[in-house]
């Protein structure tokens, strides 16, 4: 059976989705947003984790800065609104890890 014409957004689109591109696009995005949220400073010392359930999970270099993070959780969840406004993050949760 034979297909009309493919429009070349259609084939790039394709591409992009099976050679994972686009989940690097946005892990980029997301790095840029928590850097901007967090501030430089803090997110030195802390890496973005995965978007489950609109809850992003954010690994923290010890526990201290967990503490900190949690006091600012509700100015951080604002600003990476208005960063990443499309994917819906209501919620942060910080666990201590390796960030480097």
């Amino acid at each position: 059976m034979r297909q009309g014409p493919v429009r070349i957004a259609d084939v790039v689109s394709e591409l992009v989705g099976r050679r994972g591109f686009a989940r690097v696009r946005t892990a980029e995005a997301f790095e840029r947003a928590w850097r901007d949220a967090a501030g430089e400073l803090l997110a030195g010392y802390s890496r973005v984790g995965e978007l489950r359930r609109g809850k992003l999970e954010v690994i923290v270099a010890n526990s201290t800065l967990v503490q900190e993070l949690s006091f600012q959780k509700p100015a951080i969840l604002k600003r990476l609104g208005e960063h990443l406004p499309g994917e819906r993050i209501r919620d942060l949760r910080f666990r201590v890890g390796p960030v480097g």
